[in-house]
């Protein structure tokens, strides 16, 4: 199974790029669009001067809690900027989802609670609402997230989108915003059961 088929079974349709996309990025921006894949991993990340943005992360199933996801993350923390990344709202149905919460509680992550993240798929039309969470270095504020965000968003997210979907994805102001009141913290329940 080569990386795309992988990503691809994991993820779900909504938030998965196109391979065309994904093909395009690493040629184009191909200093700042990167894969590393080894035969249990795929890992999909912008890097640009300031910070790393981790567009997708899978580790197969039969490697999971062998430390191969920590492993992966170090050597990006290793950079010494601030790490993104995109997640589901805890979904009580996939257990998936609180695993992959815990695992990011673990490593440090924090909610990004002042970013509303609401992105409409050009595959299947849906709304489908994110959040953010963060590692920093050098405890980056959300304001800072929310700049690399857009950054992302235009910069990766939207590359390109009308070639490759005949669509165009909702302009930067629509799907994120910097929200004046905090929301829950969704890894708060994660943090205490380390």
């Amino acid at each position: 199974m080569n990386w795309y088929e992988k990503l691809s079974e994991y993820f779900p349709i909504e938030e998965m790029k196109s391979k065309e996309h994904m093909d395009a990025l690493l040629k184009d921006k191909k200093n700042v669009y990167i894969k590393e894949e080894g035969p249990h991993h795929v890992l999909m990340y912008a890097e640009t001067e300031t910070f790393i943005f981790i567009d997708y992360l899978f580790v197969s199933a039969q490697s999971r809690g062998a430390g191969l996801g920590r492993k992966l993350l170090t050597s990006l923390k290793a950079k010494g900027k601030p790490i993104i990344l995109e997640v589901e709202p805890v979904d009580y149905e996939d257990t998936d989802t609180a695993k992959r919460l815990k695992f990011y509680a673990r490593e440090q992550f924090h909610h990004a609670r002042r970013i509303g993240y609401s992105r409409r798929s050009l595959a299947t039309g849906e709304q489908t609402e994110l959040e953010i969470l963060f590692w920093s270095p050098t405890d980056a504020d959300e304001e800072t997230v929310y700049e690399a965000m857009k950054t992302t968003y235009e910069e990766i997210h939207t590359y390109k989108d009308e070639t490759f979907y005949g669509d165009q994805y909702d302009p930067t102001d629509k799907v994120l915003v910097f929200e004046k009141e905090r929301k829950q913290n969704i890894l708060e329940s994660f943090v205490a059961t380390k």
